[in-house]
């Protein structure tokens, strides 16, 4: 996932709500009643973990049971000091305090609780990327240090491929196509980071790969389901038996659930834009340009999907009177230069949401070269009265420009690829016209028609149409 460009826009969900949720997850939730529990009598240990001695009584306290209840408590531990909950007072002496940062839990805004849920997120993150712990016990070496190289695991890798695998079920999770609020099966996810685009059928080897890295995550994605990042429904411990074991009940092969199938919580998609955004990646959200001029509006919108276009472009609307926010729209919807066919696209869209009382505005373009198509077609839409027609060269113009838009819009799409079909189709005389007229993309759009044809004699046409524009545009 490269940084350069911008990541698809995430809906999320109401700050006071993501609050809530993240004070209701078992681990923030365990931190601040380990918290508050504190007192003058705590101790810690040099690491700043809970004393031995006292992890009954704090695993007593959050109604910890079983042969997990000390680890469990200890990393509720870890996460209230990681976090401010918890203050170590005197290293030397083990004592603590309640730390500052609790009373933003009670008395906060949902941005501070947020805030510390974030710290959170990070700590168990960091904790995720570390093997086994009685794997790290064996590879202590004489001086206590721990010897890498024999768990043949790289710390910085493997936080990178934990850090890729998020990534990539952030994509899955929010793009226009992808998953959405649905689960995405394990091995997809693994097979995303493993299996080059490339490959048709996958190698043993990367099979083996994938397969290690499955069970890798699944570890890692039960660590991360208490602190709120997803909902994960683990690998089916029959696929892990031995080999010669009989199953105890018969198994589906087919159903790819038993595989693994994790789910980004809205907390999730919260907390992993906001460590894209700090790692620099262009990470929009849907409602940012609510409080922004059309212009960037059109502009911003240019590079989301339909349907996250959409719901931006209704939160836009819904804080303006219709008249004004219509001419708004057509002014930034003005230009020349190469976003302007798809700002005019968007802003097409974006009208289609206002109502009649925007009807002054379109009538006020009418005779303006690059809105009046649109203006036409938007009240004639509604029925509107006196509409004149278009001229054929507004007619082929608002083609070009239309065409120039889907084509930045979606590239060779085959949507793209029908509309052209049914242009040529519709008019013998297309190109012999179509050169002729003086917009900036003319010989662009000419091209692609050339491509995007699958008719040789067709496409023929249009690739010698693009050349005449290009020679009358002096280019």
């Amino acid at each position: 996932m490269s940084d350069s460009s911008p990541l698809p826009p995430v809906r999320l969900h109401p700050e006071a709500e993501l609050a809530r949720a993240a004070l209701s997850t078992p681990l923030l939730s365990r931190a601040a009643r380990l918290a508050r529990w504190a007192g003058p009598d705590t101790r810690v240990d040099a690491g700043g973990g809970l004393a031995e001695e006292q992890l009954p009584a704090a695993a007593e306290l959050l109604g910890l049971t079983g042969d997990d209840a000390a680890a469990y408590t200890s990393e509720a531990w870890r996460v209230a000091v990681d976090t401010g909950l918890v203050e170590i007072v005197d290293e030397e002496a083990g004592t603590v305090r309640t730390g500052e940062e609790l009373k933003l839990l009670t008395g906060g805004s949902p941005r501070d609780v947020l805030t510390v849920w974030l710290a959170a997120l990070e700590t168990v993150l960091a904790d995720a990327a570390v093997p086994d712990l009685d794997d790290l016990a064996d590879a202590l070496d004489d001086g206590g240090e721990v010897d890498f190289s024999s768990l043949d695991w790289d710390p910085e890798a493997e936080a990178e491929f934990l850090d890729g695998v998020l990534g990539n079920l952030y994509l899955l999770t929010v793009s226009e196509d992808g998953a959405g609020d649905g689960p995405v099966p394990l091995p997809a996810l693994a097979a995303s980071m493993l299996v080059p685009d490339d490959m048709g059928e996958p190698t043993n080897d990367v099979l083996e790969q994938v397969s290690d890295a499955m069970m890798r995550l699944d570890d890692q994605f039960r660590a991360l389901e208490p602190v709120g990042l997803v909902a994960y429904q683990p690998v089916d411990e029959a696929l892990m038996a031995d080999a010669e074991e009989e199953p105890a009940a018969p198994v589906d092969d087919t159903d790819v659930s038993r595989y693994g199938m994790v789910r980004l919580t809205p907390l999730g998609a919260y907390g992993l834009r906001a460590r894209l955004l700090e790692a620099g990646f262009d990470a929009p959200a849907v409602g940012e340009l609510a409080d922004k001029g059309a212009d960037a509006l059109l502009d911003g919108t240019a590079r989301f999907g339909r349907s996250a276009a959409r719901a931006e472009t209704e939160q836009w609307l819904a804080r303006r009177e219709p008249l004004a926010a219509a001419r708004e729209l057509l002014a930034a919807a003005r230009g020349a230069d190469a976003g302007a066919p798809l700002r005019r696209l968007r802003c097409q869209q974006a009208l289609s949401l206002v109502g009649a009382e925007a009807e002054p505005a379109l009538r006020e373009v009418l005779d303006d070269p690059e809105l009046g198509g649109l203006a036409r077609v938007w009240l004639s839409e509604r029925g509107a009265a006196g509409v004149p027609a278009p001229s054929q060269e507004l007619v082929f113009w608002l083609t070009v420009d239309t065409l120039a838009a889907q084509l930045a819009a979606e590239g060779n799409s085959e949507e793209l690829q029908a509309l052209v079909e049914g242009l040529a189709a519709q008019h013998s005389g297309f190109f012999a016209a179509a050169w002729r007229v003086e917009h900036p993309a003319t010989a662009e759009v000419l091209d692609a028609m050339g491509r995007l044809h699958p008719d040789k004699k067709v496409a023929k046409e249009a690739r010698k149409a693009a050349f005449k524009a290009r020679s009358q545009q002096g280019g």
